[in-house]
């Protein structure tokens, strides 16, 4: 009874359209800024290593290397700070939690990046058709 009631007060304060996101992306944070009376969004881009908490306490990190220092920043995801989550590139990540980043320098951070081209048949469609030209091009050389 409690749990419903509980999930009732929350939805009221979740957001609609959450961006879809994945551990591994590199993204773009648009953070709303009060400075007196003026609004300005700041940008935080980095590389998405955790995604922690349920429903309106969901939070995520985003790391990215500053001047050669390492920053984390932890961002509530249904908060009305956030204007909105670009994702600028899908990277392959096989663990929930990419803290081993941490103690990774220079370019062995990088991970490998998700390749939309190579899903499911067409992956397996490409390469008999590249035997196919291949056994063509030797048959035809070697006939002349």
């Amino acid at each position: 009874m409690s749990q419903k009631i509980l999930s009732h007060v929350e939805a009221s304060s979740l957001k609609a359209d959450v961006d879809a996101f994945s551990i591994g992306d590199t993204v773009d944070v648009h953070t709303r800024i009060l400075e007196g009376e003026k609004e300005r969004v700041q940008i935080f881009n980095g590389v998405v290593i955790a995604r922690s908490g349920s429903g309106s306490r969901e939070m995520f990190t985003v790391r990215r290397i500053v001047s050669g220092e390492g920053v984390e920043r932890k961002f509530p995801l249904h908060s009305p700070k956030i204007a909105k989550i670009e994702v600028k590139r899908s990277g392959v990540a096989r663990r929930a939690k990419l803290y081993y980043l941490r103690d990774r320098v220079g370019k062995s951070v990088r991970l490998r990046e998700k390749r939309d081209d190579l899903v499911g048949d067409k992956a397996n469609a490409k390469k008999p058709a590249k035997k196919a030209a291949k056994k063509a091009a030797k048959k035809a050389t070697a006939k002349s």
